[in-house]
């Protein structure tokens, strides 16, 4: 019997400056689920990072590790940071809440822009990294397909994921609200992934004077350049597009700050002390913070563009509502079939067990009985095997219909399957690997399928 957790934190509980500290970048998010299974190589896991949130999901047998302690020790120690710094920013999921959360996030519900398009691309990122490290099994392969046909569902079927937006997107707003016009402003861009070129799609369509791509990578910036007719230049020559720039995006995967404030004092009388809007997407943060406070110089980062944004939750509520109907009864259907998928082995397994044992005993009393010629015997072997079955099915159609009605896997259902178990020597209903790794495959993004419990009077028919 599996136990679904969930540990994390995101933009409304936790601060920046305490989600970069626990970022992972995708080399780091890949040597993590390595290490969830080394440590534990019977548990399931996937990782979640984004420049929003971290989230570690992890799928055990009730009784195994890791536990949340664990969990929350495991992101001390991989960051080295202290538990104490960022304990309080946690919070914790089981079961259908954990369910309940994915679904959303898939959605975009949970993201700082309602309806930002970049959500459900990184969802499938972290399960795929996971699926090709084999650390997604029989219960986040389809628990993760099911998430992302959600989240696919509410895109295309909801005005959620109409005029779709992004955080790039907010930042590009927010610049418009401080600029009047572009035809004579410099744009300069500091990196060359997703976040970069969603940022470009949005300052190019505003037409401003010069538009500039720096990366480390000068072929990966001459590549996104040539989309938007913008100009690359080497990161080496940061200082002096910092000088010519009247507006900064920067959204690099660096781990130490890219501009800092004794970088940037050093260039504010070659600017003249002109002003200079600065946009910091990354996580961790390329602008160290104290850059804000030198003269001329307007620096906003995520936690800015949240509180910019959080009246687009209020004004969409009716949306909301619409969503958020579609992901909880993908939440119900779910909890049925992950419910039918793990009671249905073990209640074939108890009916074919004692129906066994009734079998034996009829040949047994049958064998007691003289003096009974074949067809005497034959009729009362018939007889008595009829009356054995339906003892056995009406003993056990009550507490059956019990596990069947739980409203949950774990509470109570769980705790009945794990006594059933542990009762009558029941096998642990799992899928082999071979059966989760065909479903990984055969079933992405669908809906997920399992095997079906057998009805009371179906066991009847098979056991005899």
């Amino acid at each position: 019997m599996q136990r679904l957790l969930l540990l994390g934190l995101n933009h409304t509980t936790a601060p920046l400056e305490v989600r970069e500290r626990l970022a992972f970048s995708p080399a780091q998010q890949r040597r993590a689920i390595e290490l969830l299974k080394q440590q534990y190589p019977q548990a399931e896991a996937v990782l979640i990072s984004t420049c929003n949130r971290v989230e570690l999901y992890i799928a055990r047998e009730v009784h195994a590790q890791p536990r949340v302690q664990q969990m929350i020790e495991f992101l001390s120690q991989f960051h080295a940071v202290p538990v104490d710094q960022f304990r309080r920013h946690l919070y914790e999921r089981a079961e259908r809440e954990a369910v309940e959360h994915l679904f959303g996030v898939a959605a975009s519900l949970d993201s700082m822009v309602l309806g930002e398009s970049q959500i459900l691309g990184q969802v499938r990122q972290a399960y795929d990294l996971s699926r090709r490290l084999g650390a997604a099994g029989p219960v986040l392969n389809p628990l993760f397909q099911r998430a992302l046909a959600v989240g696919k569902q509410v895109m295309n079927s909801t005005p959620l994921g109409e005029g779709r937006v992004s955080v790039s997107g907010v930042a590009v707003e927010y610049a418009r609200q401080i600029f009047d016009h572009f035809q004579d402003k410099t744009v300069l861009c500091v990196g060359a992934g997703k976040m970069s070129k969603l940022a470009l799609r949005g300052f190019a369509a505003l037409k401003p004077g010069r538009l500039l791509v720096a990366n480390r990578d000068e072929h990966k910036a001459r590549r996104l350049a040539a989309q938007f007719a913008a100009v690359a230049v080497p990161l080496t020559q940061l200082d002096t597009h910092l000088v010519e720039a009247d507006i900064v995006i920067s959204s690099t995967g660096a781990v130490e700050p890219v501009i800092t404030r004794r970088h940037f004092q050093g260039l504010l009388r070659r600017r003249r002390y002109r002003p200079i809007f600065i946009i910091d997407l990354a996580v961790p943060r390329d602008v160290e913070p104290a850059v804000a406070e030198l003269e001329h110089v307007y620096l906003y980062n995520l936690d800015d563009l949240q509180r910019a944004v959080a009246r687009t939750h209020s004004q969409r509520s009716q949306v909301l509502e619409q969503a958020r109907a579609i992901v909880q009864q993908h939440v119900q259907q779910y909890l049925v079939w992950q419910r039918q998928r793990e009671l249905g082995p073990a209640i074939d397994q108890l009916y074919r067990r004692c129906h066994a044992i009734a079998a034996d005993e009829v040949a047994r009393a049958l064998n007691r009985i003289e003096g009974l010629d074949q067809p005497q015997r034959a009729q009362a072997e018939q007889l008595m095997g009829e009356l054995a079955r339906r003892i056995v099915n009406k003993i056990l159609h009550d507490p059956v219909a019990t596990l069947r009605q739980a409203d949950q896997l774990h509470a109570p259902a769980g705790q009945y399957l794990h006594a059933l178990q542990q009762l009558f020597h029941l096998e642990p209903a799992a899928l082999t690997a071979l059966e989760s790794t065909q479903q990984a495959g055969e079933n992405s993004a669908d809906e997920p399928r399992g095997p079906q419990a057998p009805e009371p009077d179906q066991q009847h028919d098979r056991a005899g």
